[in-house]
């Protein structure tokens, strides 16, 4: 088995999903960007996971997901598969993976198309990076080292305030599409999140994640 080899993302399963550019190049070089991101993200994955956290930062960006425990068939989300030849897709049920591989790609498109000079070719690194979240512990100090995450790379110093994360999506009272309540009640309440948003992360988890 190849070395960068990650099993696909099965349902009902939580992970820690995470990349950043190839040859660490940036992904993110305008407010657009990041908002494009989002846009993206939401548009091609939130049909087959739900997220609980996310961070972006310049080269490189975390996701908190669990994917759904029904997926959608590629004819719930594809009518035009239904349409004229029978296509044996639209009775299967959409790869996670996959939605996640359109994502990146439809992102690197637009990226590509509005640098100055135009660049070509990939963007991130292949496969994206994934890692199964399988113990409490590890999913709450998860929380809080993706939030911390601006602080950790020097881009603001007071993580509460970086703008592209979703530390304070949970804290507001305005529609989110994230899984808000659901972390939440995982901390407690909101004044318990805030609380463990103080401290530092367990160490160990570092020894999960390469990002240099």
């Amino acid at each position: 088995m190849p070395k960068n080899y990650y099993p696909p993302l099965e349902a009902g399963k939580t992970y820690h999903i995470y990349n950043r550019g190839i040859n660490s190049t940036a992904i993110f070089k305008s407010d657009a960007n990041y908002r494009h991101f989002l846009k993206l993200y939401d548009e091609h994955c939130s049909c087959v996971v739900d997220t609980y956290a996310y961070c972006l930062l310049g080269n490189h960006f975390h996701l908190l997901v669990k994917v759904k425990d029904i997926l959608p068939t590629y004819g719930d989300l594809y009518p035009q598969f239904s349409q004229g030849e029978v296509n044996k897709k639209v009775s299967q049920s959409v790869e996670p993976s996959r939605q996640f591989s359109h994502f990146f790609n439809a992102y690197t498109q637009g990226f590509n198309h509005f640098c100055s000079p135009k660049r070509t070719g990939t963007l991130f690194e292949r496969p994206f990076k994934r890692i199964e979240v399988n113990s409490d512990a590890y999913f709450s100090n998860l929380v809080v080292y993706i939030h911390q995450n601006p602080r950790k790379h020097g881009f603001e110093y007071d993580f509460r305030i970086y703008p592209y994360s979703s530390y304070n999506s949970h804290l507001s009272e305005k529609k989110t599409r994230l899984d808000r309540e659901e972390v939440l009640e995982w901390f407690g309440n909101r004044e318990e999140y805030r609380s463990f948003h103080e401290g530092e992360v367990d160490d160990k988890i570092e020894d999960f994640i390469i990002e240099e």
